[in-house]
């Protein structure tokens, strides 16, 4: 009686327990774990089928269960600090939990696999961009003729860019898009914004983050790079852009715009316009004057 009674406990506590899945969502990260005897999957496919099929079985078990992207670089990178055996389950569960405490994780709520790794690759390079411009800005360091924190003054200033170009559009829904090439690579962040009853512009203050200090990492580091914002009146888009220029923001011309929406990056071909779309010149953002807070040598 003693052990029924135990057994049905813990199966109770069992269904309280949330775990954390680590994926190994693309074919090459899941042939270099192929090199660990203990990894004992050698189709991918096969591999991807039998993990959704566990997540469906622990949702139907009432278990919570979210899902974190391997990456056996890292992992390699972490046992190598810990003194971990990398050709060990247990290894690979160290690891994983330690991805569900540092990394995005996505709940599975009964989606589709192939529905959950778009979002969570999206997610972890958004984390991962971030995390490299924050400190791209901290390795910059002061200025050593002034003192100036030049990464926080350029912060500053890609804050009040960012409102200004926000201010330029009524009660319309934005999507705006920051490119900066830096360091052999382009960081990317994108912002969606919407406006509420009485037309003021409502901001994911996480995504807001990340986007000024992408666009801050281009100020700090005098870069080329860019802005574009697309609006939407729930009838037709209107898409501007602005041009980075020191710790400015130039207005693209229409044909600007549309040249660079319309022209594939790799190729240089031309891309048929999206119909119901106007390509428009950007408003100009106010800044004439040298900026008061810069950053001037």
């Amino acid at each position: 009686m003693g052990h029924t009674q135990h057994d049905t406990m813990r199966r109770v506590l069992r269904r309280e327990v949330a775990g954390t899945i680590g994926l190994l969502a693309d074919a090459e990260d899941f042939a270099a774990m192929r090199r660990y005897r203990t990894f004992t999957f050698d189709d991918h496919v096969t591999y991807l089928q039998q993990v959704e099929s566990l997540l469906k079985a622990l949702s139907a078990q009432g278990r919570l269960t979210s899902v974190a992207l391997f990456d056996p670089e890292a992992y390699d990178e972490f046992c190598a600090e810990t003194g971990l055996d990398p050709d060990t389950s247990a290894s690979r569960t160290r690891f994983t939990a330690e991805l569900a405490t540092i990394g995005p994780t996505m709940p599975y709520e009964g989606q589709a696999l192939a529905d959950i790794v778009p979002e969570l690759v999206d997610e972890t390079v958004r984390q991962s961009t971030w995390e490299y411009a924050t400190m791209l800005l901290a390795r910059i360091g002061a200025c050593a003729d002034c003192g100036v924190d030049i990464g926080r003054t350029a912060f500053a200033r890609a804050s009040d860019l960012l409102m200004r170009a926000i201010s330029t559009s009524g009660p319309v829904t934005r999507h705006l898009v920051c490119s900066i090439p830096c360091e052999g690579q382009t960081l990317l962040a994108a912002l969606h914004v919407e406006s509420d009853a009485d037309g003021n512009p409502q901001l994911d203050e996480t995504e807001a983050l990340e986007f000024t200090t992408v666009l801050a990492v281009g100020i700090a580091t005098v870069s080329a790079g860019g802005l574009v914002m697309r609006t939407s009146d729930g009838t037709r888009d209107r898409v501007h852009g602005w041009r980075l220029e020191g710790e400015r923001l130039l207005a693209l011309t229409a044909a600007e715009v549309f040249d660079a929406y319309c022209t594939d990056a790799l190729s240089g071909d031309l891309i048929a316009p999206e119909s119901g779309v106007d390509y428009c010149a950007a408003p100009d953002l106010g800044d004439d004057e040298p900026y008061e807070g810069g950053h001037h040598h």
